[in-house]
């Protein structure tokens, strides 16, 4: 499906490619893609899937008439959408047992001399026709249009072999004396060097077979990889229950919400689309969005995510946004993009491949006249120049990559790292210096109570005994206090009064009422609560005792806000309001500076604040007070010194500076713009995602290259062996398979991998309060 744009500007257009079977044919899509004025594209042989850039004139006919040209089926899919599973697959397994079913008795019969009867060969050479013609006809197929187009892939390669192993047992059977009914034949492991009366038909029959199942367990793993993006597409809810104006309740079809509209998510359902809790109060099941495994309270004014589980009671939320503007619409996006992406090394291994067939080729028939001309036997000779043929077959250099990339994608997007492209996965592992934001990042960016204290206490912190807690001259503890200034804060809106009536309410449970409530813009609120006037209110410029004084010189010093509870006109108490740190994020900084990486906080915020933040994580390099264009001049400084610079972050603020880093990592609640810079988005709210994800890429780019040195180890080891007739044609094509499962088993090693690192259920809840060591 393309993007509508205006005439004369690209868009974009994913095709669904089928035929394609190595790396060969990946470089034949994308030439003759690239034949089209104005196109490019990739083509990604582990999704079958081909993303093209192309002008808004040039229509999908167009190109998909370019990739029938090549000799492959094309048709367009949605940008983003999961890659299914293979509708072949039934046909193939099929065509599989039928040829193992007429394959096993030829490889008995040849490889066991003792088993070998009268007339054996003529029955092991009616066997072997349906394998050769019906069993490999998709083989001689795609190597006949490949011929017809100029070009060569490893159906060519399988094809030939096939074909002159098949060729040369029906010359040596009909005029080469091995039809003679009494003709028995030692199998070899190497070209044999004895007469004509020797026949073939294992390897005729042998490398269809061992093709053929390596192709459909290749597949399977495969898909397996791509599963993370299909089971993204399925979570989406696909009914929604409306309530009207009236409060009439109907069920409808996901299609048909519109922004604004109010549903109601009973117990149990996913919540449909984004959007904004108005009534009710719940738990939310966020493990299959964001990897998160304790489920998170929300109310009234709480933001949600669609396709999350409704654990708790029901709620009634207001959709902010449907279709593809929601948050799963966009996880599923960013995980398509990623997978039909390319790494430098996967550019690397197509252009390889796509000279390599050709090569090879040319390597057999220099084999073959090589051996005739050494006086050789012609079997001998025919025997070395099809084992080269079919264990050259460069499946595992296509797959290499691809595979690998597919599967550390959808793994990172089951643990809440969205990659935006290969090319991430190369820069983070490449990464020595991440610098941080502050608010929303480290922190919650939520106003929260830290502390309370009273007149004679200067030691209330909110870990403390309420019991031991100092009073007012006996008169009010600390927690009634508290209960006083909640109750009045209550009937306020302030970010700060919110931050004071729910700690008040988590402490002491239900709140007294309020009456003659009064807020005072810039100044505070009061009211009478139980009888007696209570006031909330800055503490500018007023007289306070000791205690409550040393208590608002340390908020000031912290970065927080303090803000005085007066009791019938009395100092009371200080109450302390700030920004507390995530849930693990001393632990994210921690094992970053661990795995030899710098941190820098980069914080907008005042000295106090920065600092405090700093000491208490263990950051050491720190710029406060930085303003967008100062934050971009930081990151430019610390890449001039050659640092190769990740920066997180979550706001508008942070924008500038995640897209001139190196590598920008976005918190998914944060700003769209933050998100749109970054080429890595954090879904889950656990800032040691950015652990997961550095370690993740590392162990990507680290099986990449395990892969990639084993599909070249392969081939420059088994082509000679092949080439000096070491190497029996049958046993090529199992080496030759073998290799490709290989490769993608490997690969497929990174769908179960895991961050290695124990966390508590408390310690991985989002918005939880603990920010420190603990």
């Amino acid at each position: 499906m393309s993007a509508v744009a205006e005439p004369g500007a690209l868009v974009s257009t994913d095709l669904a490619v089928g035929g394609m079977t190595c790396a060969a044919c990946v470089g034949r899509v994308e030439k003759r893609l690239g034949r089209i004025d104005g196109v490019t594209a990739g083509v990604n042989l582990a999704t079958g899937r081909a993303r093209v850039l192309h002008p808004a004139g040039v229509s999908v006919a167009e190109l998909v008439a370019a990739v029938e040209g090549a000799g492959y089926t094309a048709e367009s899919v949605p940008e983003g959408a999961p890659v299914g599973a293979a509708a072949e697959e039934p046909d193939e397994r099929w065509r599989l047992l039928v040829t193992a079913l007429l394959a096993v008795p030829v490889l008995v019969l040849s490889m066991v001399p003792a088993l070998q009867f009268t007339a054996w060969q003529w029955v092991c050479f009616a066997l072997a026709v349906p394998v050769v013609t019906w069993g490999s006809a998709a083989f001689h197929r795609r190597a006949w249009q490949g011929l017809r187009h100029a070009a060569a892939t490893m159906d060519t390669l399988v094809s030939l072999g096939v074909v002159a192993s098949f060729g040369w047992s029906a010359y040596a059977l009909l005029f080469g004396g091995a039809g003679d009914p009494g003709m028995r034949m030692p199998f070899s492991l190497t070209a044999d060097g004895g007469g004509t009366a020797h026949v073939y038909l294992e390897a005729a029959v042998g490398v269809p077979l061992f093709v053929l199942a390596g192709r459909l367990l290749e597949g399977r793993v495969r898909r397996r990889s791509g599963s993370a993006l299909r089971a993204l597409a399925e979570l989406g809810a696909k009914q929604v229950c409306l309530r009207g104006a009236d409060g009439e309740e109907r069920l409808v079809p996901i299609e048909l919400l519109l922004p604004g509209q109010e549903f109601v998510v009973r117990p149990g359902e996913r919540v449909a689309t984004d959007g904004v809790v108005v009534e009710g109060g719940s738990a939310l099941d966020l493990s299959l969005l964001t990897g998160e495994s304790v489920p998170v309270e929300v109310g009234p004014g709480d933001r949600v995510a669609g396709a999350t589980v409704n654990v708790g009671g029901a709620l009634v939320v207001r959709a902010t946004a449907v279709g593809a503007d929601t948050q799963l619409a966009r996880i599923t996006a960013l995980v398509a993009d990623a997978q039909a992406g390319k790494a430098r090394a996967q550019r690397l291994a197509d252009a390889v491949a796509g000279v390599f067939v050709p090569c090879v080729l040319t390597v057999a028939a220099a084999v073959l006249g090589f051996w005739l001309g050494a006086g050789a036997a012609p079997q001998a000779a025919v025997t070395a120049g099809v084992a080269v043929l079919v264990v050259a077959c460069p499946c595992a250099l296509g797959l290499a990559t691809p595979t690998a990339l597919l599967a550390a994608t959808g793994r990172g997007a089951e643990l809440g790292v969205l990659v935006r492209g290969p090319e991430v996965l190369e820069s983070l592992r490449r990464v020595d210096t991440v610098v941080m934001d502050k608010t929303g990042t480290l922190t919650t960016g939520r106003m929260e109570l830290t502390a309370v204290t009273t007149a004679g206490d200067a030691t209330g912190d909110l870990g403390g005994d309420p019991a031991t807690a100092g009073d007012l001259g006996g008169e009010c503890t600390e927690e009634e206090v508290l209960r006083l200034a909640g109750a009045v804060e209550h009937r306020s809106e302030h970010p700060i009064g919110r931050a004071v009536a729910a700690a008040a309410r988590e402490r002491c449970g239900t709140l007294p009422s309020v009456h003659g409530f009064a807020a005072t813009t810039g100044l505070g609120v009061s009211g009478r609560v139980e009888g007696r006037t209570v006031r909330v209110l800055r503490p500018d410029g007023a007289a306070l005792p000791p205690a409550l004084a040393a208590a608002v010189t340390a908020a000031g010093d912290t970065g927080r806000t303090a803000v005085l509870v007066e009791l019938d006109g009395r100092p009371a108490a200080v109450l302390a309001v700030g920004d507390t740190l995530r849930s693990g994020s001393w632990r994210a900084l921690r094992r970053l500076r661990g795995m030899g990486l710098e941190t820098v906080l980069l914080t907008g915020d005042g000295p106090g604040a920065a600092r405090a933040v700093a000491a208490e994580l263990g950051i050491e390099r720190v710029h406060a007070s930085a303003s967008p264009e100062r934050k971009a001049e930081v990151v430019a400084e610390l890449r001039s010194a050659g640092r190769t610079v990740a920066v997180v972050g979550d706001g508008v603020n942070d924008a500038v500076a995640l897209a001139s880093a190196d590598l920008g990592v976005a918190l998914a609640s944060g700003s769209d713009a933050a998100i749109g810079a970054a080429g890595l988005t954090l879904v889950r709210g656990d800032i040691e995602a950015v652990v997961d994800a550095v370690r993740l890429a590392r162990q990507t780019l680290a099986t990449i290259r395990a892969n990639l040195l084993w599909a070249f180890g392969y081939n420059l080891v088994l082509i000679p062996l092949a080439a000096v007739g070491l190497l029996n044609p049958m046993l090529a094509a199992v080496a030759m398979s073998l290799s490709s499962l290989l490769v993608v088993g490997n690969s497929l090693r990174l769908r179960t991998w895991e961050p290695g690192r124990g966390r508590s259920a408390r310690a991985a809840g989002v918005g939880g309060r603990t920010g420190g060591r603990r």
